[in-house]
């Protein structure tokens, strides 16, 4: 239905239920608002885009009157303008007499009206408002506040966060955070979306590099966010005199929508932090034998192991003052000629077996390939792997195994199209809190939300049901959902004949695992395991995301078994609000992948070992290849300890603290023969280099990345890297020139269409068909298609077109709690920090809102150990002890801690074991057995009141 109205002379048809203000807009007429925002539901409150109607008694705010047909509107008659310039002036009156913003960013809209309608305030100007300077990121200013309720808005209805509201009646009225609390010590996540929406100068921006001001004034480049795999779309606004950003917005796209976390938002500036690499550096040799040269590792008495024992320094990044001596400048010819000559002498004395690269899933796609083909075609071995073997490796492993692709069924918005969602094993509003303001978004528009998980993460709060079962018993709680799921009749029998085979093997397999058995195992109640089998049963359409608590374990790729098997015996594949989607954690996680950063596989996940394939890639790149699939991260870090690894070259890794048992790695990096480290700083793996070269962030490059979702996205130059620190991919192809593998790239497109002549994934995409919001591969037809959401739903990418069941049995970790060590460590990210923290801790205002490390810890558990929060206690496992402060959680289990692994100085991964999945080769980052024990001496001074806690998880 439709209806037709005039407005302003203008005739204009729009579909029932269209405001009189959208209309508006439609017909080419411009009606002033304050309160309203087309991405906000109006609410009417400002008054500023009241019209006349034609024989209404009263104007209408036409931002939540509906159009009519026949309507007759007039939105600038004397009498409406006569009324906006005395709103405008009433408004203005409460403002300061400088608006905050128009000092900044320049874009008041009131005070923009103001002028409009050269209002002079005639009133007593100003109130008794306060100011609240209290978060690092954001200042408040009440007495700018209109009331408009857009920041609520944006809090509650787009992020989804319920920080935002009123407090106070009549005059005293004012937006506050939860219970009246300051900004900075609320539950507020610093989102800035709040900011984004404010109309005033009563939410803006603090200053972080340089002084904020108009864009106007500024440069500004769309780009891609750097940090997890959600790829949020961003324009950064850039000084472009400074070379560096002064602020950034989020850009509306199919994926991000517009949104953007804290470290999207805030954590850009580490791209200038004094630290960054400019020039090669080469080891002198007074500074053999290696070994780490600052304060990296703890040892069991608390000090920290470095060439000689020394206290703790403050702060947790590497010590320049400390590592720098061990080097000396060079110019790029130099380091590179030394670093080729030494890789191929050991090539040649030992073999290309004894050389190995970790490439990196913080560099564009086309720096992946150009790394894996180095590797494969300059070293002469698959011996190369990047971070996806310690995230999401086992993940990949089952999905190719059952479905015969490692990529998502479906996107992280596809949940609005679900009746039933299943979440686990995934701190989303930590890890990916964008792609979590979707999935709350849904559960408020009637998604059922199933979150199981050992933590109660943030999520859960949104949760139709949120089961906290017992760390490692995920096979038995889905074997246990299967078996109800099966024994109701609510397998998808017509899906499962046509569209998979081996259906019998897990329903025998399951036959065991009733409900009443489960619940002993997983610490869950059988009846909730029951409605959770039959909600997900019943679902017209269920959609499932899983993140790292379920592939980070030495059965990861087993658990991913279980959930893939779910999915197809409910038929949920194939289908809008149905399908598998495992949240990938770094920015090019999946496109690295897609790329042949793995060592079994080239681009497109083609088998290394298959000769017709092989045979492919030696004709296009003109010399035999190693047909042996490589060894995988752990693996070679492994090597390298026995020495089989002799030689290494890494690109934006920092394995010294990403990978398990930090102390083997440790050893393990000291007796390579040599090592090539390509990176923006200085980490604590570069400490064991020979040879480092300066590299390009992601704000100083060219290419493409690949999301979560698959979508492929072109990220741009937005500053000049520093110094001679040049762009990954130009350093790849110099390397692998000089070791004798000739790369004459002269652009990242040639790369990129290699990349699609070898593997068909990305068929059909260019730069310019991605355009600023890119594509979901695979796209047939880019130029009017945004790509392909649902995947599968005519078969499968396997031999027969069907997907394969495969039955898991439950196992145990490798190690449990016992007397000596009775707590359970998991390990993972905070939502203000990411990865190693080599970027994050070099943000000011990340850094600000969480500056150390922390172990949390139910308080029932701190009670027992005579710990209170703030106290410094020393965790310890079989394979070391870190010390950092403790705080009180209520989202543990009994017996269950939880620590970050993005701090140095109390580097989680120390504890860890690199004990390693049969079939993914993924670590044990999720259940060590540990000791907590209170440090007595000193600790008194280092405690904080409980009450002044803030939890962002």
């Amino acid at each position: 239905m439709s209806v037709t109205l005039t407005i302003d002379d203008r005739q204009v048809t729009v579909p029932e239920g269209t405001t009189i203000w959208d209309a508006a807009c439609q017909a080419g007429v411009e009606i002033p608002v304050l309160c309203h925002d087309p991405k906000l539901r109006p609410v009417g409150v400002c008054r500023m885009c009241a019209v006349e109607v034609e024989g209404a008694r009263v104007m209408a705010a036409a931002c939540v009157r509906e159009a009519e047909d026949g309507m007759v509107v007039r939105t600038a008659t004397e009498k409406v303008e006569r009324c906006r310039g005395m709103l405008t002036e009433l408004l203005l009156s409460e403002q300061p007499k400088q608006s905050p913003k128009e000092a900044t960013t320049g874009d008041d809209k009131l005070f923009e009206l103001a002028r409009a309608y050269g209002v002079k305030v005639r009133l007593p100007q100003g109130n008794s408002r306060p100011q609240d300077d209290s978060s690092p990121a954001i200042a408040v200013d009440h007495q700018a506040c209109i009331l408009c309720d857009q920041c609520i808005r944006a809090c509650n209805d787009i992020q989804n966060n319920d920080v935002i509201g009123r407090t106070g009646k009549g005059y005293t009225t004012r937006i506050s955070f939860d219970l009246d609390n300051a900004m900075g010590k609320s539950t507020c996540v610093t989102c800035g979306e709040c900011v984004a929406a404010c109309p005033t100068g009563a939410l803006i921006n603090k200053e972080i590099e340089v002084p904020l001001r108009p864009r106007e004034q500024l440069k500004t480049v769309p780009s891609v966010c750097p940090y997890c795999g959600v790829g949020c779309a961003i324009d950064y606004h850039v000084d472009e005199k400074e070379n560096k950003v002064v602020f950034v917005d989020g850009r509306d796209n199919p994926g991000s929508g517009g949104r953007l976390c804290v470290k999207g938002r805030y954590g850009y500036d580490y791209t200038a932090h004094p630290h960054r690499l400019q020039t090669p550096l080469i080891r002198v040799d007074s500074a053999y034998p290696k070994g780490p040269l600052s304060a990296a590792v703890q040892s069991s008495t608390g000090e920290y192991e470095g060439k000689r024992k020394r206290k703790r320094k403050p702060g947790g990044i590497v010590d320049y003052d400390e590592v720098m001596p061990a080097f000396r400048e060079a110019t790029w010819d130099e380091a590179l000629d030394f670093a080729a000559q030494r890789l191929r002498e050991i090539k040649e004395q030992h073999g290309g077996g004894a050389l190995a690269g970790f490439g990196s899933a913080k560099c564009t796609n086309e720096e992946a390939y150009l790394f894996q083909k180095l590797v494969r075609a300059g070293f002469g071995t698959n011996n190369v792997d990047h971070c996806t073997r310690l995230c999401h490796a086992s993940s990949v492993v089952a999905l190719l195994e059952m479905i015969g692709s490692g990529a998502v069924t479906t996107t992280f918005g596809d949940i609005k199209n679900a009746d039933v969602a299943l979440i686990t094993g995934t701190n989303t509003t930590s890890n990916h809190p964008v792609a979590a303001s979707f999935f709350k978004e849904a559960a408020r528009a009637g998604t059922k939300l199933i979150v199981v998980d050992p933590i109660r993460t943030g999520i859960a709060d949104y949760a139709w049901r949120f089961i906290q079962i017992r760390s490692s018993t995920d096979v038995t709680f889905y074997n246990a959902v299967m078996h109800v799921i099966i024994e109701e009749g609510l397998v998808d029998e017509a899906y499962v004949q046509k569209h998979t085979y081996d259906f019998d093997k897990v329903k025998e397999s399951v036959k065991g695992y009733t409900p009443d058995v489960a619940a002993g195992i997983c610490g869950v109640p059988a009846e909730a395991i029951r409605e959770i089998a039959l909600a997900y049963g019943r679902a017209r359409a269920a959609v499932t995301y899983w993140g790292m608590g379920m592939s980070q374990h030495v059965y990861g790729t087993d658990n991913c078994r279980c959930i893939i098997s779910l999915c197809l015996m409910t038929g949920n594949m194939g289908k809008h609000g149905a399908g598998l989607h495992p949240l990938r954690g770094q920015n090019n996680v999946q496109g690295a992948s897609d790329a042949g950063l793995i060592p079994m596989v080239f681009n497109d996940y083609q088998s290394v070992a298959d000769d017709a394939i092989r045979a492919k890639y030696e004709k296009h790149w003109g010399l035999e290849l190693d047909p042996k699939p490589g060894l995988t991260m752990v693996e070679i870090i492994t090597g390298a300890l026995e020495g089989t690894v002799k030689g290494m070259y890494m690109v934006g890794e920092n394995p010294f603290l990403s990978d398990p048992n930090t102390n083997k790695v440790r050893r393990a990096l000291a007796n390579l023969d040599f090592l090539v480290v390509q990176d923006i700083f200085l980490t604590e793996t570069a400490e064991f280099a020979d040879v480092i070269l300066p590299s390009s962030s992601a704000l100083e490059k060219l290419g493409t990345v690949t999301n979560t979702d698959r979508r492929v996205q072109v990220v741009r130059p937005v500053l000049t890297p520093p110094g001679e620190a040049r762009e990954d991919w130009r350093v790849i192809c110099d390397l692998s020139t000089r070791i004798g593998y000739p790369m004459p790239y002269e652009h990242p497109e040639e790369v990129f269409q290699e990349m699609i002549e070898l593997g068909g994934a990305y068929k059909n995409l260019t730069y310019e068909n991605l355009g600023l919001s890119g594509k979901l591969y695979p796209c047939d037809d880019p130029e009017n298609s945004d790509g392909t959401v649902v995947m599968f739903g005519d078969g499968f990418p396997t031999e027969n077109g069907k997907a394969r069941f495969v039955p898991v049995q439950q196992s145990g970790p490798e190690e449990l709690p016992d007397e000596e060590y009775p707590f359970v460590l998991i390990t993972g990210r905070m939502l203000e920090h990411w990865h190693t923290g080599v970027m994050t801790r070099r943000s000011r205002t990340l850094d600000a809102i969480e500056p150390e490390a922390i172990v949390e810890m139910l308080g029932e558990d701190l009670q027992k150990l005579g710990v209170v929060e703030g106290d410094l206690v020393q965790v310890s496992s079989r394979r070391g002890s870190i010390r950092l402060k403790a705080r009180e959680t209520h989202r543990m289990q009994p017996g269950s801690i939880f620590i970050p692994f993005h701090f140095r100085e109390a580097a989680a991964n120390v504890l860890t074991s690199e004990k390693l999945d049969p079939d993914g080769k993924i670590p044990e980052f999720k259940f060590s057995a540990v000791k907590v024990e209170r440090v007595v001496a000193g600790a008194p001074s280092e405690r904080r009141a409980a009450s002044g806690a803030v939890r962002r998880r």
